[in-house]
């Protein structure tokens, strides 16, 4: 845990840098320094000791660097390498994934929310993905497209995680503690992405754990501490602040203001509601055409569209979190204001269209950009698009006060002094729209919490959010995760869910034993397993006595089974194909020219009598995290069920889809053809069986 929070606080400091120096590079480069010449810093960097930025004569546009000095000549040389960087930095991300990890595209989160639900998903992990992930994230992020690194910072988090355990034999071969393990590490991606290591912890808890024990929180608890201080260490801002948004405020709210906050919540809960099904429908839309171009194609052409809007836009034009950031801040504590957000007069109107006007436009990008095969994240859009929401109410709330200091209810406002802060409404805002994307509670508030200090705007933040989740659950149950879990078809059972079960006995839709591959417990060659393997692909084999009695002895995954084979067939042992191979005991046999296949076989599998109703069977998927459960009567097994047909039944798929892997001639030692168990994603991608005997990740 101390490893994965200081390789993470590392990964993140990297990425914060360069980012901010990329996305920097899009209006100019650093010509000066203290020093000379410092082209690889930032405009934050390069004009550091400044009180404003605009005394900086370090910095230098592209207009200037170019000797162009005329007004709209300015404007048309920035514009074109604003569209230029950004676009080049989109297609660099989408050509990373593409060539080296697919699986770095998107946030990582319904992956891992499905990993540590029970299955496997090979290589999403790894060392490649890690890499991939994080220098694409980089360019996605400075590409100025909308979309966040705060969600994909948890796969980086889970990436560091999984390749420490390698280290560990007692953790690596262990699914069980490696999923606790999993859950710490994602705490600690939210606790560098919002400097919040206690929202971090409740985050895993909220979101993403299927099981959460006590000595998970602890581990949660260390990981994500490690990794604020590690980041804090590497002070990436050089301000003393973990994240850029990071503020204080003055002054207190007032009881007036409660109302105003409910709004947010309300307008928060429709945002939510709107954007995932906006964002479900261009998935859906793009996965049924296939006329429409390659991957790659469409993040350029969203890039391109991104650019032309965020350059006229003064507002979208900075980074998300440059922007979150403004948007956070209180006009008195500002000396230089860089998006003129504390305009005050007749400016005020416009700054209040400009930042609704901005806040549809990103919510339309944001739903077009989220699903592309880029890393993406949606919770600092989710924050941004709230936030300028939240800010535009909150100068309509300090234009109405300033302007009615008679009225009843503002009378507990101080004479001759600023009585609203529009940054609070801001947090508020971005509150509310996040939980109405995530449908996040506690985490949430504690999240927003960190970042303000200021225990008394704890109240207004649970108002908001309360009332945002109660409206987005008026349109749907389900999270933006849980949605995208759905599309993709992920065979995930949320335990924290109430789901409507069919009052049905399990026979009814369990693969019954005529339509399954087990196999003998005698009978069989290495040259007729390794037949029945590449025949089927099934990812695990039932084992039975013999095909009339049919009686249950064991369950073998297909990777120990494979695994044994090859190794009995390699040197040192070197076995012949025909060697005879069996699941029972055999007193005759003799162990250095027979393989005995007993120890990799899990004698004592997960069974449940086949009367047995649906809504228990469903029950043992949910809390378990099983993978599939075995039915038999009086020893005689008579079927199995997986976890992605029982997905199936409750989310009413078509049964179409449950195919079979053929239906040929019985092979020797084998049932008829069975249920092919990788319905749902291909046998690279998931793996139903991950380490032999394993029946759940908590058993």
């Amino acid at each position: 845990m101390i490893l994965t929070g200081l390789a993470v606080g590392a990964i993140a400091a990297l990425i914060n840098i360069t980012t901010d120096w990329l996305g920097d590079l899009k209006l100019g480069y650093c010509s000066s320094g203290p020093e000379g010449g410092h082209f690889y810093l930032n405009k934050s960097f390069c004009c550091y000791g400044y009180d404003q930025g605009s005394k900086c004569t370090g910095w230098k546009s592209w207009s200037e660097a170019l000797g162009v000095h005329a007004v709209a000549g300015r404007w048309i040389i920035e514009y074109i390498f604003f569209l230029f960087l950004s676009i080049l930095f989109a297609l660099c991300a989408a050509v990373l994934v593409q060539e080296y990890s697919l699986y770095a595209k998107h946030s990582g989160i319904p992956e891992i929310k499905t990993i540590l639900g029970g299955f496997v998903i090979r290589r999403l992990l790894g060392a490649w993905t890690l890499i991939t992930k994080s220098l694409g994230l980089i360019l996605a992020v400075a590409s100025g497209m909308w979309l966040g690194k705060e969600g994909p910072l948890v796969h980086v988090a889970c990436c560091c995680a999984n390749l420490f355990t390698k280290l560990f034999h007692n953790i690596n071969g262990n699914e069980a503690r490696k999923r606790e393990v999993l859950s710490a590490a994602a705490a600690a991606g939210i606790s560098v992405a919002f400097g919040s290591p206690i929202g971090g912890v409740l985050f895993s808890l909220e979101q993403l754990s299927y099981y959460f024990p006590d000595k998970t929180m602890w581990q949660s608890f260390v990981c994500a501490m490690t990794a604020a201080v590690s980041l804090q260490a590497f002070d990436p801002l050089r301000s003393g602040k973990l994240v850029l948004y990071q503020t204080k405020y003055s002054r207190d709210w007032h009881g007036f203001e409660i109302l105003p906050y409910a709004i947010l919540g309300i307008i928060g809960g429709v945002y939510g509601g709107l954007f995932i099904k906006t964002n479900m429908f261009v998935a859906r839309w793009k996965k049924a055409n296939n006329w429409l171009p390659g991957p790659i194609t469409q993040v350029l052409t969203v890039a391109l569209l991104t650019a032309l809007i965020n350059f006229p836009n003064h507002y979208m034009k900075v980074q998300s979190t440059e922007l979150v950031s403004n948007l956070f801040q209180e006009c008195s504590q500002v000396l230089d204001d860089p998006v003129g957000l504390c305009k005050t007069g007749a400016a005020s109107a416009s700054t209040i269209v400009l930042l609704i006007f901005a806040a549809v436009l990103g919510f339309f990008l944001a739903a077009i950009s989220f699903g592309l095969q880029i890393p993406a994240g949606i919770i600092l859009p989710s924050m941004a698009i709230g936030a300028l929401v939240g800010r535009a109410v909150g100068i309509i709330m300090e234009i109405w006060v300033d302007n009615h200091r008679g009225f009843l209810f503002f009378q507990s406002c101080a004479p001759d002094t600023p009585c609203i802060t529009p940054g609070t409404y801001a947090i508020i805002g971005a509150a509310a729209a996040l939980t109405g994307v995530t449908r996040m509670t506690v985490s949430i508030v504690v999240i927003m919490f960190e970042l303000t200090g200021a225990l008394t705007y704890v109240l207004p933040i649970m108002v908001a959010v309360m009332i945002s989740k109660w409206v987005g659950d008026a349109f749907s149950r389900r999270g933006i995760y849980e949605s995208w879990i759905h599309f993709n078809e992920y065979p995930f059972l949320d335990n924290s869910e109430e789901v409507v079960v069919p009052d049905m006995p399990a026979s009814q839709i369990m693969t019954r034993i005529e339509d399954l591959v087990v196999l003998t417990a005698t009978g069989h060659t290495i040259s007729s397993l390794n037949e029945i393997l590449a025949t089927h692909p099934c990812r695990g084999f039932p084992v039975i006595s013999d095909p009339r009695d049919a009686i249950l002895l064991g369950y073998i995954s297909r990777a120990e089974l494979s695994y044994n084979i090859h190794t009995a067939s390699a040197a040192p042992r070197s076995l012949p194909p025909l060697t005879e191979a069996f699941f029972t005991h055999q007193p005759l046999a003799d162990p250095r020219t027979t393989l005995d296949l007993r120890p990799w076989m899990d004698q004592t599998p997960l069974t449940l009598p086949s009367r047995t109703n649906l809504q228990l069977v469903v029950s043992y998927f949910q809390k378990l995290g099983l993978r599939y459960v075995l039915f038999s009567d009086r020893g005689v097994l008579q079927g199995l069920l997986t976890k992605k047909d029982v997905w199936y039944v409750l989310n009413g798929a078509d049964e179409t889809r449950r195919t079979t892997a053929g239906a040929g001639a019985p092979l020797r030692g084998a049932a008829r053809s069975g249920p092919d168990e990788t319905l749902l994603v291909s046998d690279d991608e998931v793996d139903d069986d991950g380490v032999a005997g394993l029946r759940s990740p908590m058993l």
